[in-house]
């Protein structure tokens, strides 16, 4: 220590903590607190009997935010003053990831919170089945004690409308389920209800294990197979990502294993787009095949850990998760450690590195990256990152060869009778997929345009429903196959309204992070609710160019494409104002 050190006052209190100096270890004015808010004892108590006395991670901040609102039905200001307390974290840092995520709701600590909140879908299939009506229906015989939030997209789009409370969501949703989740009312499985109560998947661990199951993975650990083979194989599949990039998956897993470790695989099973909900159905169906395909993928580049970034509207898949990866783990199939987070509602997490962020208990930013593969991966190592469904095709891929990369799977919800996931033949056409994998049109209804990849594909007239649906077939069209969820539209669906609620969407989903995209999907709502002549196609236009321009992640750049595909196939559709 030098001379005179000890008279040098500290310059921040919070930095010696992060070195690991108690409050108040520097000179000066000898401050033995942080500054700003104090946490008091009983709040300090309280969250110490949900998190345990041991809660002291910044990295798993989400993780203690999802327990103390599971334990206290709403994030409390007190509690959050003594959870920054016990992290070392400054109130500022607990706050803004608090109030980033639509699933947690901060109060006041002197709050009265209601029995019982009713959240309704707001996603576009949802609207389009009505909810809209049965929200402001069921306004008029509210209970007090109850209280409706509109909700973004839950991943139920097929059976919609959707409405949920707690962890209990109901498909279908009508007056009748409404008055049974106001009060408690048992419900008939014919309704589509769920809880968080355990999910039987229609292939269990023993009837995978029958069918073939794991073979390859214990081929893969008694060196029947290296790496290298995987990889070529996958590759040689044609196997893209499936969660919208469609990045080739064997070159993904080539140039990640080039890294030096240690290594990490990352899960993005948190499908947030409006449309969307393959992976809910590939989980709830025959979760051993994905877990299968993660381990294979964890083998192969030889990562010491995975982590599994669900969505926090599956409660009964993470339920269901938690079981499965203790039997595979029993069962002495796992040879990493394997962590399942909830994500916390931010449809900007399926953006890879935004995911990383929330994984790493932040905020969900997208990162400024260098040229893929890099180091910023999480924690600071190389990550691999898939999405559920890819990893569900892995052993079909290795087992297939070239002959998999003929079939794609696709959400189908809109205006059709039979709605949900199809495996049909790559490159189909909306018009045959409607008609022969849905049943065709609903009754009544009659097919006006499509969404061919959930809110960021673009709107498409009839006239293009048999162009091939593929990678790079739609975009000279101005769509996007991206998670290949497909919105089906009729007579009855306004594309002034349609184009309002996926803007509603994205303004609402947009991180804030870069003006573009945070002013600009603002302005375009605005925009179409005024009806003013002045918001001329020149002035969608203008707009759309510099948000596709300038934003700095793909939710900015494709924000807009429902609004340039408006004005392309459906003119003067939007100049009217989409709102009155």
């Amino acid at each position: 220590m030098s001379a005179g050190s000890e008279n040098e006052e500290e310059p921040n209190n919070q930095a010696s903590n992060r070195l690991g100096r108690p409050p108040g270890a520097g000179r000066g004015k000898g401050r033995t607190t942080l500054r700003g808010r104090q946490s008091d004892a009983a709040s300090l108590a309280e969250i110490s009997d949900v998190l345990g006395v041991s809660a002291s991670d910044p990295g798993l901040l989400v993780e203690y935010l999802h327990l103390l609102q599971d334990g206290f039905g709403a994030l409390r200001t007190g509690h959050l003053t003594a959870l920054a307390d016990n992290l070392r974290l400054s109130l500022a840092e607990v706050y803004e990831v608090a109030t980033f995520y639509h699933r947690f709701e901060v109060v006041a600590d002197d709050m009265v919170l209601t029995a019982r909140t009713i959240h309704i879908c707001d996603g576009l299939p949802c609207q389009m089945a009505g909810a809209d009506d049965l929200a402001q229906a069921f306004a008029d015989t509210i209970p007090d004690d109850v209280r409706v939030v509109r909700s973004a997209c839950m991943g139920r789009c097929d059976c919609a409308p959707v409405a949920s409370c707690g962890t209990r969501y109901i498909g279908n949703a009508d007056g009748a389920a409404m008055q049974a989740l106001a009060t408690g009312a048992e419900m008939g499985a014919e309704t589509g209800a769920e809880t968080d109560a355990p999910w039987q998947p229609s292939v269990d661990f023993e009837q995978y294990q029958a069918n073939g199951g794991y073979d390859l993975l214990r081929q893969c650990y008694d060196g029947t197979h290296q790496p290298g083979d995987i990889m070529a194989r996958v590759e040689a599949s044609g196997l893209r990502g499936l969660g919208g990039a469609g990045f080739p998956t064997g070159r993904k897993w080539n140039l990640v294993a080039a890294e030096p470790g240690p290594r990490i695989l990352a899960v993005n099973g948190d499908e947030s787009e409006p449309g969307t909900f393959k992976d809910r159905h590939y989980l709830e169906s025959d979760p051993h095949r994905f877990l299968e395909g993660m381990l294979l993928a964890a083998w192969a580049v030889d990562a010491s850990e995975i982590y599994i970034y669900l969505r926090d509207e599956y409660p009964h898949l993470r339920h269901l998760l938690r079981t499965e990866l203790d039997r595979i783990v029993k069962a002495g199939l796992s040879k990493c450690e394997i962590h399942l987070r909830r994500g916390a509602g931010a449809y900007i997490c399926g953006e890879e590195s935004a995911m990383l962020e929330s994984l790493e208990g932040k905020r969900g930013l997208p990162r400024q990256r260098p040229p893929f593969p890099s180091q910023s991966g999480l924690f600071g190592r190389p990550t691999l990152i898939n999405n559920v469904e890819t990893l569900y095709w892995i052993r079909e891929a290795f087992d297939k060869g070239d002959e998999f990369a003929d079939m794609r799977s696709f959400s189908v919800s809109g205006r059709v009778r039979q709605p949900g996931v199809k495996f049909v033949p790559r490159a189909i056409s909306a018009r045959t997929l409607i008609e022969e994998y849905c049943g065709g049109m609903a009754d009544g209804h009659e097919l006006t345009a499509f969404l061919p990849g959930g809110a960021s594909g673009g709107i498409l007239p009839a006239s293009l429903a048999d162009e091939p649906m593929d990678f790079g077939t739609l975009e000279q069209h101005g769509g996007l196959i991206g998670s290949a969820a497909l919105i089906v539209l009729s007579q009855a669906d306004q594309i002034a309204g349609v184009v309002d609620n996926l803007m509603r969407f994205f303004a609402h989903e947009s991180c804030g992070q870069c003006t573009p995209c945070r002013v600009g999907t603002e302005k375009a709502v605005a925009m179409l609710a005024s009806g003013k002549s002045a918001d001329t196609d020149a002035a969608y236009e203008d707009l759309a160019q510099v948000m596709a321009d300038a934003s700095i992640c793909g939710l900015g750049q494709a924000a807009a494409n429902p609004i340039r595909c408006a004005l392309r196939h459906f003119p003067g559709a939007i100049t009217v104002g989409a709102r009155k």
